[in-house]
């Protein structure tokens, strides 16, 4: 027993010092957020909170713009997330109830393969193909190109070929069509899984920087990742870094909020696979 105990404080103390080495510089960038200019570059430096947050915050509000880069990054991060989903549970759907149409393995494989494939290797293909759509510096560009989702697609085949195939055969028995079937049999069932996929393609959006930078050509469209770049002042200035901290805090907020709503949703998800 004494042994038992001993290795589970052992466990505690463990992953408490790894909590504090994953959340320390979160919590130096709130610091840094909330000091004075002349403060923000003391040396030794301040670990502890000052008062000039909300100052900060007007400030990067201000010189960023930041409301109108905020709202461009939530609008095309719910967008995205939404039409993953959708287009997910279409293509599981597909793969696992209809079975007879030719090459079903072969087209499946193919849609693995592209999430192997990194972003920056469709970077000039993605652009092309925009240009000759006449999308650049639009919201299409900024959302249609993530709409597939390979992760997506096999998160909700493997949930589908779960469900028991009588399901189905009773379904189609009392007159049920496969859309019917889907809306009221297994979108009931996909509920834990689509509050985590959405979760994880809302946050893996919102933090997309590199396409939004290449894509976009006027400051009404840039993101908010964009904007946190934008606080940096030139090689001629010292940047104020408690104001780009006060812009990082903000940019952190949506995320964590996204978090808190889809928590309970998330872990159920987890807990439902464990128990199968």
């Amino acid at each position: 027993m004494k042994v038992y105990k001993r290795q589970k404080i052992q466990v505690y103390v463990v992953l408490s010092i790894l909590l504090v080495v994953v959340m320390f510089p979160v919590y130096y960038a709130f610091v840094m957020a909330t000091l004075s200019d002349k403060d923000s570059y003391s040396f030794p430096p301040k670990f502890l909170p000052s008062f000039h947050l909300i100052q900060n915050m007007r400030e990067a509000w201000k010189s960023a713009k930041m409301g109108r880069l905020m709202f461009n990054s939530a609008f095309i991060a719910i967008v995205v997330a939404l039409a993953k989903i959708v287009f997910s549970i279409l293509a599981a759907f597909a793969f696992t109830y209809f079975g007879d149409f030719k090459g079903k393995y072969l087209f499946f494989s193919l849609i693995l393969i592209t999430h192997m494939l990194p972003l920056p290797v469709r970077l000039l293909p993605t652009y092309d193909l925009m240009k000759a759509f006449k999308w650049v510096n639009t919201y299409y560009a900024l959302t249609v190109p993530f709409f597939a989702s390979a992760t997506g697609t096999l998160l909700f085949r493997q949930l589908f070929l779960t469900v028991p195939g009588s399901l189905a055969d009773a379904a189609r028995i009392d007159g049920a069509g496969p859309m019917r079937f889907l809306w009221h049999v297994l979108l009931p069932l996909s509920k834990t899984n689509m509050g985590a996929l959405f979760l994880i393609e809302f946050n893996y959006i919102w933090n997309e920087y590199l396409w939004p930078l290449i894509i976009t050509t006027t400051p009404e469209m840039r993101v908010v990742q964009i904007g946190i770049k934008m606080l940096l002042a030139s090689e001629a200035q010292a940047a104020d870094w408690n104001v780009i901290m006060a812009g990082t805090i903000m940019a952190m907020l949506p995320p964590l909020v996204m978090l808190l709503i889809f928590q309970k949703t998330f872990m159920e998800g987890f807990s439902m696979k464990e128990e199968k």
